[in-house]
């Protein structure tokens, strides 16, 4: 779901006098919010920060199916199975409408799959933790899905067409998730007490990790600034986070549980709410491979990867026919 850069602050940017004409006739064309395609020139700093930025967000919708995927057999009713079946269907759909886009930008999706299998590309780390009840099932959809939405609403509006009008079908079906996990959440909330306590333990697993979802905090966000100058990213990470927080914390209070923060306050002067101090520590040990559950997510994915070997050499082997054919003819 979710791209985070690297390097920091305003002072990397290249004053306006400092580009070359070709670097300023782009920059004036995203300026003048005319959408790059994918046959118009841009600088290649532009299409390196958008195939990492696109290639992240596609390997974390596909990754981001492993821990609901551990629930469909054990879904409390049918209905609730076939919804998690759909949703999870749809999250397959963005990882290949993503790595679509990625690909217009002259990189394959062997690639990307492989850089991901290397560790050179990276997924949200939001995936790195564990499902271990059916709440959690509705945390992914209330917490993590409406984190999404508020991230990916604005890529609708980026400056490169592809990825933004990827973005608009997505974000469309993000929303019907985001109910779909309240939908949970108040099942459980309005159900016995030990289902409400279900919600509970649950909200306090995943809150934290949730507000990390956004990136580190804007002083130690790394490229945050040229790819606002792009428009790649239109809000900052803390822009995006203090949302988050507003939106949700009165829904947590609707349906009457606690947000395990105890320096939450709401702030009147400022009319948004004051939170605690997020543990950076636990969100860059993940990003480097040591949460619960980094190594089965890349094992999964090389599996799926290597059992498919045999299918795309037939697919390769046709392609390699079909164009001898077109050429003979």
């Amino acid at each position: 779901m979710y791209a985070q850069m690297v390097d920091t602050g305003v002072a990397s940017l290249r004053a306006v006098e400092e580009l070359s004409p070709e670097e300023q006739a782009f920059q004036e064309r995203i300026d003048a919010d005319i959408k790059i395609e994918p046959r118009d020139w841009m600088t290649e700093g532009y299409r390196k920060t958008l195939i990492r930025q696109i290639s992240q967000h596609a390997h974390s919708e596909i990754v981001g199916q492993l821990p609901e995927g551990n629930w469909v057999t054990r879904a409390p009713t049918l209905k609730r199975k076939t919804i998690l079946l759909a949703k999870i269907q749809d999250e397959a759909g963005h990882g290949l409408y993503l790595y679509s886009a990625a690909e217009t930008l002259g990189v394959s999706r062997d690639q990307m799959t492989l850089d991901l299998l290397s560790g050179k590309a990276k997924y949200s780390s939001i995936f790195n933790y564990p499902t271990l009840s059916w709440a959690d099932i509705g945390m992914i959809g209330w917490l993590v899905d409406g984190a999404a939405i508020i991230n990916q609403i604005p890529l609708c509006r980026c400056s490169y067409g592809p990825y933004a009008r990827a973005m608009v079908r997505i974000c469309k079906e993000e929303a019907f998730h985001a109910r779909q996990g309240f939908d949970v959440v108040m099942a459980l909330c309005r159900g016995t007490p030990e289902q409400k306590q279900m919600a509970q333990e649950a909200l306090n697993r995943w809150w934290w990790p949730a507000l990390m979802m956004f990136g580190p905090p804007d002083t130690e966000s790394v490229n945050s600034a040229q790819s606002a100058r792009w428009k790649i990213k239109l809000f900052s990470n803390d822009e995006l986070r203090q949302r988050m927080v507003d939106q949700t914390v009165p829904q947590a209070e609707f349906l009457g549980l606690s947000i395990p923060d105890p320096d939450l306050r709401w702030n009147e002067e400022r009319g948004q709410y004051d939170f605690g101090a997020i543990d950076w520590s636990e969100f860059y040990s993940v990003l480097k491979g040591n949460g619960p559950c980094n190594r089965d997510r890349i094992q999964t994915r090389r599996k799926a990867w290597d059992d498919g070997a045999w299918f795309r050499d037939g697919l390769n082997a046709h392609a390699e026919k079909q164009t001898a054919k077109s050429k003979a003819a």
